[in-house]
């Protein structure tokens, strides 16, 4: 059985399991490559290194794109309140299928 991805909107934690705080879900995902989308629509993808109380997120080895253009960063510290969603395509390690 394929592994279940996992999506975070705006702050709220979509997917199982319920009451499970979304800075406990994403600091299973340290290490993992994670696509964040962005409240001005520009679309990260980059490896998860950090996360704080405020959803805070810090990545390493990011491309960014945008209608505009295409970049890369080694490493970019993105406030939480921005980021409109976050997707994991690998899922949750350690995740009994």
């Amino acid at each position: 059985m394929e592994e279940p991805q996992v999506t975070l909107i705006a702050a709220t934690f979509v997917g199982p399991p319920m009451g499970t705080p979304p800075t406990v879900v994403l600091e299973r995902l340290l290490a993992q490559r994670v696509t964040l989308r962005l409240k001005d629509s520009r679309v990260l993808e980059g490896r998860l290194v950090g996360i704080d109380e405020h959803l805070n997120v810090v990545l390493e080895d990011v491309a960014e794109s945008s209608p505009t253009a295409n970049r890369h960063f080694p490493c970019l510290i993105l406030r939480g309140s921005n980021v409109t969603a976050l997707h994991a395509p690998s899922g949750l390690p350690g995740r009994p299928a």
